[in-house]
């Protein structure tokens, strides 16, 4: 028999319950940038504001995520094989967003390894099990994870640093910091790059959320603070826009039958049994 639309109705109304009570209100909570982007702690590392409207840019396609889990293709993936991982996900964002707004950086910071952890997990099970079989499962599914976790690694790394990192209003760039953003800087393209090497045409939203972060980090750390720090962002977000550009070659490669030139490669194997 078909699957209804009611098949695990309390699963899919909680998950539209966290999405407008919890991720809701952390549209509104980002919504305001000089309550939030303007009074928080200035690192060395803060992007400018607008690096955080790919959070928008999430929260809107899991409002299609959420209308999508009532087809059967969704609830396949979304209600049978995320499960309860995603309001859970949700409870744990809301948390860590208000921590963060309210200046509770270190907390928020532990916060930042759960929702990461969440996320991973989730994006795990999505890129595992759950190929895609048609554009909705792209747009509702992967495409929101994908960003989700790229995302979530680039929010670990700032948040490290308002916690245990100095105010860059009141104390100029040392050698450590600047070391230790360099690193920080290596690491989120280094992550990029492994995200583009996932697969043919890598993951492109995870790298994308990341080589957006860079180019907001070089706009806002500007030379006038610290030169070193301001170049070697730019430095790493083009590197990071080299595997955006490789996705995106790997995805038109893909379209003209990248696919099955993979198939012809192993067409010898099956045709010598």
């Amino acid at each position: 028999m078909a699957d209804s639309w009611t098949d695990n109705i309390l699963l899919k109304i909680v998950n539209i319950i966290v999405y407008f009570l919890f991720l809701g209100s952390n549209v509104y909570t980002i919504a305001a940038p000089h309550d939030i982007y303007f009074s928080g702690k200035e690192t060395y590392i803060t992007p400018a504001p607008w690096a955080f409207l790919i959070w928008s840019l999430i929260h809107l396609l899991l409002l299609g995520t959420i209308i999508y889990q009532f087809t059967p293709s969704g609830k396949n993936v979304i209600v049978d094989g995320i499960s309860w991982r995603l309001p859970l996900l949700g409870i744990l964002n809301a948390i860590y967003v208000n921590l963060w707004a309210s200046h509770h950086y270190v907390v928020a910071f532990i916060f930042a390894l759960f929702v990461s952890s969440a996320v991973t997990h989730i994006y795990y099970i999505v890129k595992k099990y759950h190929a895609p079989s048609n554009a909705g499962d792209e747009v509702f599914i992967h495409l929101p994870f994908s960003l989700y976790h790229g995302w979530t690694t680039v929010l670990v790394v700032l948040t490290a640093f308002e916690a245990f990192g100095v105010n860059a209003f009141t104390r100029p760039a040392g050698v450590w910091t600047k070391v230790f953003v360099f690193l920080a800087l290596l690491f989120l393209e280094a992550t990029a790059a492994t995200y583009a090497l996932s697969s043919p045409e890598g993951d492109l939203p995870a790298s994308i959320a990341i080589t957006w972060s860079l180019f907001a980090i070089f706009a806002h750390q500007g030379v006038h603070r610290s030169g070193f720090i301001h170049w070697s962002a730019l430095v790493f977000a083009i590197l990071s826009a080299f595997w955006v550009a490789r996705g995106v070659y790997g995805l038109y490669t893909r379209s003209r039958g990248g696919a099955i030139v993979l198939d012809e490669e192993r067409a010898p194997l099956v045709g010598g049994n």
